[in-house]
């Protein structure tokens, strides 16, 4: 199973170290940032959690979540030394989706993060068996074997949908041209690595590739993978 990937977000290396030294022996892969500027570059590792200090030195954690809110769906969990309940309302109101004060017990945090990560995986789950997927601007209608970009159906051909949902299944993982010639055309007939090429390219043209996001990835001398 791949490893979740959290983001630390926290002006005190120190509590950076801690933090990332006691979730990786946790089984999770983590990546930090000391300010708003960093956080932002790092939202490029798409986490699937993010630990957020309250009190940072210019853009503060409220507001950067309230920067990022529209775009970003993931868990933030505020860490924050304010006590005061209207602290905490002010940190729900921002976009967070759990206060957590400081000084805390890692076992306590470890636990809060294993909560919302279940819950996030229970509506994977159901978008799953709704065979409908949303993120962004994007919508994967699996029954439908179309893919919506702002609500238009890009117009996709079977082969083209089948290609980008092997890839989408299964995000992050690297499939060579043969690889997905298989899966989708099946194991009885010869690989074609030509007619794969052409698909990715169409299918790349139809996504808008390159105007505003890359969705699949050519890993070069190896394959494809979808990273949108």
């Amino acid at each position: 199973m791949q490893k979740k990937t959290l983001l630390i977000v926290d002006d005190e290396a120190e509590i950076r170290m801690l933090l990332k030294e006691y979730l990786e022996l946790e089984g999770y892969r983590v990546v930090t940032a000391a300010n708003a500027g960093e956080a932002d570059r790092a939202l490029a590792d798409d986490p699937d959690l993010i630990l957020l200090d309250v009190n940072m030195p210019g853009t503060d954690g409220l507001i950067w979540c309230e920067q990022i809110r529209d775009q970003v769906q993931t868990p933030i969990l505020f860490l924050s030394a304010r006590t005061e309940e209207e602290d905490r309302i002010k940190g729900f109101r921002a976009g967070g989706d759990d206060y957590i004060l400081k000084p805390f017990s890692m076992e306590e945090l470890s636990a809060r993060i294993e909560a919302h990560l279940r819950r996030e995986d229970r509506k994977e789950r159901e978008k799953q068996q709704n065979r409908e997927y949303s993120k962004g601007d994007l919508t994967v209608d699996f029954t439908g074997y179309r893919i919506l970009k702002n609500g238009r159906d890009i117009g996709l051909t079977k082969m083209e949908f089948q290609i980008a949902e092997l890839l989408f299944t299964n995000k992050g993982q690297v499939f060579t041209k043969e690889h997905i010639y298989e899966k989708v055309r099946g194991f009885d007939r010869e690989a074609d690595a030509a007619v794969i090429t052409e698909h990715i390219r169409r299918i790349r043209l139809k996504l808008g590739a390159g105007k505003e996001q890359e969705y699949i990835e050519t890993v070069w001398g190896v394959g494809y993978r979808w990273i949108g």
